[in-house]
């Protein structure tokens, strides 16, 4: 037996007994895999040792990989997905019970839904709600604390837009606060709101921007009940819960405080936190130097694949529909206005390039095109003033875009991070009226994003819109409200396709949170993060993606959700 021989059958035999010492924690097999891996794109079986997926392969080949311990899943012919990246979900809202969702679409149906909430709680000192939609309002308008007078036996009222950027107030609320014709400004919005007689109208701008600071939350807990520290420790365990539900095993937490990453790590510590966490902290306009500083103290304390502070979050612009989303152009309902930055363009660039310089990841809230290009501006900036590295500083929302800019992504190696919800027509009411009908032929512009190579990462933004990525998939491929209109969509040239929806939500988001060594895809080596859906999306219509379920989601080989 020639030498070469005796060594190939020594390299079987050996390799069979790998595989016989070590086999699966867990099989899944009967599957139909989309990999998002381009060396291997489908899969009908995977194995997990550990916290980590050992191999990927056919059904016929799986038995090799069992034991007498291993747990095998039979998938049934189902779709086995990476687990899904959130690359911009807000964990520290939403999910309260003792805060009212609006969904009603006309003014008498938010006051019923308040007065049918106040009765069935008698016990709030305060009503608090979340949801309202600007499309609710003629012509642009905003609510006034008018509109809630002979409410709820005259609580104070908070409630908050579907965005979180605007704030309704009734008179009581407005006393509660000691806000008054005096009031020149207050620490959680930008700006509040005066009639004529300088006298508040009862809305607050810019909740979004400043509201979710360190010192509003001092001046919001004063007051509401749902900024208490248990109700907010609350609020992201539910989250957390409902997004593995969702199918999601990453969470990326977009705008944190430090004392927000302690609750977090109390929270893993009492095992809490089934998905893992990256963290952005918030960086308000002005902040100094020693919160910097503290800043590079949590990105070293917090660095691990569960729990990771390393972006920081900024805002260049705020929102479209009140008219604060920074546009090149006047809003078309409102020839006289075109918004406004939140940092003036020079002053702005010299923030991006000292936070580079720490070797931060930045994620900058950019909705309107004047506010986009601020910030392209400003991340070409950094690079002429620092050395050029992998950075993969985001752009957060891209809601308008001026068709020069598309190509800008690529070129600086920015990444889009879009909520394709967002666009959706059921939602989008104002927000077209604002824009208008040429400029909105690049809203939410997916495929011309896409086409022009930019990185793209998805998320939704939660509580802004449904937490489900297969609503997400669903809008991006179909520009269609939940009802399925118009039969057409919404701009429908700026849908994609199935695999370049999904990808934004796995190795897409991965890629954008330098995630993609670990996660992402279904790759032999990576964390066994997955997701088993209740139906296959590429084989069934997009119309029905939206109530596809998932019905498994495993993070780090540990089952964490099954119906």
């Amino acid at each position: 037996m020639g030498m070469r021989f005796r060594c190939a059958l020594l390299a079987c035999a050996l390799g069979a007994g790998q595989a016989l010492a070590a086999p699966a924690d867990l099989l899944i097999t009967n599957a139909r895999v989309w990999t998002v891996d381009a060396q291997q794109p489908w899969a009908e079986a995977v194995a997990i040792r550990g916290d980590r997926i050992s191999w990927v392969g056919k059904r016929a080949d799986a038995t090799a990989h069992t034991g007498p311990d291993t747990k095998v899943v039979d998938a049934a012919g189902r779709l086995l997905l990476p687990g899904f990246v959130d690359c911009h979900f807000h964990a520290l809202l939403g999910s309260n019970p003792d805060v009212l969702h609006i969904d009603a679409s006309d003014l008498p149906g938010i006051r019923a839904q308040i007065e049918a909430f106040a009765k069935v709680h008698p016990e709030l000192p305060w009503i608090e709600a979340e949801g309202w939609n600007y499309s609710v309002f003629p012509d642009g308008t905003l609510p006034t604390a008018a509109d809630l007078e002979g409410l709820a036996g005259g609580r104070p009222m908070f409630l908050t837009s579907y965005d979180y950027h605007t704030v309704w107030m009734n008179r009581a609320g407005l006393q509660r606060f000691g806000i008054n014709r005096e009031t020149a400004g207050v620490s959680f919005a930008e700006d509040v709101q005066k009639d004529a007689a300088g006298d508040p109208t009862g809305i607050l701008i810019g909740f979004g921007s400043a509201g979710l600071s360190a010192e509003a939350e001092g001046e919001l807990r004063a007051h509401l009940p749902s900024h208490a520290p248990e109700a907010i420790a609350r609020a992201v365990r539910d989250n957390v819960a409902a997004a593995v539900r969702s199918g999601i095993t990453t969470v990326v937490e977009p705008q944190s405080d430090p004392e927000d990453v302690e609750l977090y790590q109390r929270l893993r510590a009492n095992g809490e936190l089934p998905a893992r966490m990256q963290v952005a902290l918030f960086h308000r306009r002005g902040t100094t130097e020693a919160d910097l500083a503290r800043f590079v103290q949590m990105r070293e304390r917090f660095a691990d694949d569960r729990l990771r502070v390393s972006a920081i979050k900024l805002y260049i612009d705020d929102v479209i529909e009140p008219h604060t989303a920074a546009m090149l152009e006047p809003y078309s309902d409102r020839p006289q206005e075109s918004g406004s930055l939140l940092y003036p363009p020079a002053e702005f660039g010299e923030v991006l390039t000292r936070i580079d310089k720490l070797g931060f990841q930045m994620f900058i809230h950019s909705i309107g095109d004047r506010g986009v290009r601020t910030s392209l501006d400003a991340l070409a900036a950094v690079q002429r003033n620092n050395r050029v590295r992998d950075s993969r500083h985001q752009l957060v929302h891209v809601e308008a875009i001026s068709p020069k800019d598309i190509p800008r992504f690529r070129e600086l190696g920015v990444t889009a991070c879009m909520q394709p919800r967002h666009s959706a027509p059921d939602i989008t009411g104002q927000w077209a009226r604002a824009v208008g009908p040429e400029r909105s032929q690049y809203a939410w512009a997916l495929r011309s994003l896409r086409d022009a190579g930019a990185p793209l990462a998805f998320a939704s933004d939660w509580n802004v819109a449904e937490m489900e990525p297969v609503i997400g998939i669903y809008t991006a491929m179909t520009r269609k409200g939940l009802d399925g209109e118009p039969a057409e969509g919404w701009i429908p040239a700026q849908a994609i396709d199935l695999e370049t929806a999904i990808r934004g939500y796995t190795l897409g988001s991965a890629e954008a949170n330098f995630l993609e060594k670990d996660r992402g895809s279904v790759t032999a080596g990576k964390y066994a993060d997955l997701v088993l859906l209740s139906e296959d999306l590429f084989r069934i219509p997009p119309s029905r993606i939206k109530d596809v379920r998932a019905v498994m989601t495993i993070v780090g080989g540990a089952v964490v959700h099954a119906e």
